[in-house]
């Protein structure tokens, strides 16, 4: 069963939102029934955006193993997502100039980062002492995902965080990144991501289901979700603010940021297209594994690394992209600068992932997507 969001006329207009009935998008109905049966998935949102409005938001399937329906304000978990609008923010404070993209993050805190030691919070600094390389990282890096760090500092074989590479001169997925940025933001600026997000967009865009941090709210309409092999799994309650990937949302409130940011609103077009310029080359075969993973003749792609988000040239123009993804998550933001156009996908199930490629395009068209790379699948 599908189920269609309805919102008062009112309201829509002055989010910029267009009802779903007058929608002259394409009806998904479809292909996201035929993407759940080749899958197997559970539930799966999907919301579409043209000329920087939300034109359809649409949700099928379950929200957790009781069969009680997915709808369109159902908590779902933003994971990766969060990157993309971090980015956005620490794109709003550039332009404000509270904080330099090309300027290291250490210039933003009164002490050495390794003298912060390791922090639970945010990240293992003190494993840094003795290699200056953290001395050069800049906003733009992280945002580029190209500090030297893995993922996770977990992943290390000692579980410490180290530099796989200089600063800006790979392309290295990192949440390790990201966190270190925050720390920036928060101890060197004094800024609280999660109240600065709320004061900035949720706010004022009327996104009341959504957070960087657990609210008991949520609780009355939250999914679960379903791994690889079908086992569902209940949500976790995120208790910490966690740039790289805490964000709990709806697909109600996600669409209409998603068609915030590809108006560019909160910034000036000149920032709005820095937001989107693709500034790191990726050299790798696939997004994961994150290091050590070099493309070969005929692999990899030509998309780079923006601001939180991967800019890409297809057939349609110039795109971006930002996927999010956990054991039983499967997300994915794509927008066509052309027109203003964006797909959003919310799975609580990750076997819906497969079906991005056929998603899309049924969305959007021949985008130039670069799946190979992002996915390891070809569309």
């Amino acid at each position: 069963m599908r189920r269609v969001v309805r919102f008062g006329m009112a309201g829509l207009l002055a989010l910029g939102v267009v009802a779903p009935a007058a929608a002259k998008g394409p009806d998904m109905d479809a292909a996201v029934k035929a993407a759940m049966a080749e899958t197997g998935a559970k539930g799966v949102a999907v919301a579409l955006i043209d000329k920087g409005k939300v034109v359809s938001v649409k949700t099928y399937g379950d929200r957790n193993a009781k069969g009680d329906p997915l709808t369109p304000d159902t908590i779902l978990y933003g994971a990766s997502l969060t990157k993309a609008v971090f980015g956005y923010l620490v794109t709003q404070l550039a332009e404000e100039k509270k904080l330099d993209l090309d300027a290291p993050i250490a210039a933003m805190l009164p002490k050495p980062i390794p003298d912060y030691g390791n922090l639970d919070a945010y990240g293992h600094w003190g494993d840094l002492a003795g290699d200056e390389r953290w001395r050069k990282i800049t906003p733009r890096h992280v945002l580029n995902h190209a500090t030297g760090f893995a993922n996770f500092a977990v992943l290390e074989p000692d579980g410490k965080l180290r530099f796989h590479f200089d600063p800006g001169s790979n392309y290295g997925y990192s949440g390790e990144g990201i966190s270190l940025l925050q720390f920036g933001v928060e101890k060197g600026l004094g800024l609280s991501v999660e109240a600065e997000l709320q004061r900035r967009f949720f706010q004022p865009l009327g996104m009341t289901r959504t957070s960087l941090i657990w609210q008991d709210s949520f609780g009355t309409n939250l999914a679960d979700g379903w791994d690889e092999n079908g086992k569902t799994e209940p949500h976790d309650d995120r208790s910490r603010v966690r740039a790289a990937g805490s964000m709990d949302t709806t697909i109600h409130d996600l669409a209409i940021l998603a068609a915030a940011m590809v108006r560019g609103q909160g910034l000036s077009p000149k920032w709005r297209a820095e937001y989107v310029r693709g500034t790191q080359k990726i050299p790798s075969r696939t997004q994961f594994p994150t290091l050590n993973n070099p493309a070969r003749p005929g692999e990899g792609t030509s998309a780079k690394a923006a601001l939180g988000v991967i800019a890409f040239t297809g057939p349609q123009g110039a795109g971006w992209l930002k996927g999010g993804h956990n054991e039983v998550t499967a997300n994915t933001l794509v927008c066509l600068e052309k027109g203003q156009r964006c797909v959003l996908i919310l799975g609580n199930d990750v076997r819906i992932e497969k079906a991005f490629p056929k998603l899309v395009k049924a969305a959007l068209g021949d985008t130039g997507v670069p799946y190979a790379w992002e996915y390891g699948f070809k569309d």
